[in-house]
């Protein structure tokens, strides 16, 4: 039996992989950016979380993929939806989340989830490029600014600007009209996360908007985007540690619940040798001359009772007792 699974949601954008110990332990996890849907940016990714976790793929017993190039991957033994993965994954990090806001590359979600981290409810746009990182990057390019700046500059927005399409092409060309009529990059900037937020807002709005909110995907790292969605909302966003790897660690928990299910006989038996195990250790401390379980100092009320006649109380005991 092997030790390992893996868990690869292969993005439009970038590729994301979470590998996990047969306790459901994070051993390592990857982000390789790459082009579109790149074959070598997903196995760059899985490369980086093996040689993280110090194993081979070898040592992986079983691996789910998810996203875009979910069914282009030969190494998976299955695939998963997106909205499946990022509700487990999101509920994972953040298990008091009843909905998950995802804006990735070139789409954005919000789905609504249960205690388990199943899919109650969910609406997603995948038509255009409207109020994703895609939407975001072509609006950088045309400001002529670093994507990774964008979200710093545009909390310095100081008026109240709109923009009125959500089509990226429609939107660039706002974009540069504003810039034209001597409006700042703080402030077109500004409109640009508006308009975002007022997107997400409308996808809420077909789930039904309730809390706790996580908020995952690459752009939960854009600090103006995080603000103007919470202000739209009107409740604030709990954001994991890291954000982008909640569809790769979804998908890596389906192939843990998938190889454990199968293997059930062998894990039982591996796990109570660990409690032996376990108990062995514990009988180490035995004080001296006991008979291989250390003695416990007696309760108060013990003591009261007087001796113990003949009955020898353990440390094992009394944790087996809850006392």
């Amino acid at each position: 039996m092997k030790s390992y699974v893996m868990g690869i949601d292969f993005g439009s954008t970038t590729a994301k992989t979470v590998i996990l110990d047969l306790k459901g332990r994070v051993v390592s996890s990857s982000v390789a950016h790459m082009g579109a849907v790149s074959g070598d940016g997903v196995k760059a990714s899985i490369s980086n979380a093996l040689e993280q976790a110090g194993i081979t793929q070898e040592d992986v017993g079983r691996t789910v993929s998810t996203g875009y190039g979910r069914r282009m991957l030969d190494i998976a033994d299955k695939n998963f939806t997106e909205i499946t993965c990022h509700a487990r994954g999101a509920v994972a990090m953040v298990p008091d989340a009843r909905l998950v806001i995802d804006i990735g590359g070139q789409d954005s979600k919000v789905i609504a989830v249960d205690s388990n981290g199943l899919v109650a409810q969910f609406a997603m746009n995948d038509r255009c490029a409207a109020g994703t990182g895609k939407f975001l990057e072509v609006l950088a390019r045309a400001m002529e600014i670093d994507l990774e700046k964008m979200g710093g500059v545009a909390l310095e927005a100081k008026e109240e600007l709109k923009i009125s399409s959500m089509c990226a092409t429609f939107a660039e060309t706002e974009v540069i009209s504003l810039l034209a009529e001597g409006n700042t990059k703080p402030n077109v900037l500004g409109a640009v996360h508006a308009a975002i937020a007022s997107r997400t807002l409308g996808l809420v709005g077909r789930v039904g908007k309730k809390g706790p909110v996580v908020m995952t995907g690459g752009v939960a790292k854009n600090q103006a985007a995080v603000h103007y969605i919470e202000k739209a909302l009107g409740m604030p966003l709990i954001l994991p540690e890291t954000p982008q790897i909640a569809g790769a660690l979804g998908a890596a928990l389906i192939a843990l619940d998938d190889y454990r299910s199968e293997h059930k006989d062998e894990l039982a038996e591996m796990e109570e040798d660990d409690r032996l195990e376990a108990q062995m250790e514990f009988d180490k401390s035995c004080v001296p001359g006991c008979k291989g379980v250390p003695e416990l100092a007696l309760t108060e009320q013990e003591k009261a009772a007087g001796p113990a006649k003949g009955k020898v109380r353990t440390i094992w005991e009394a944790v087996q007792n809850n006392l």
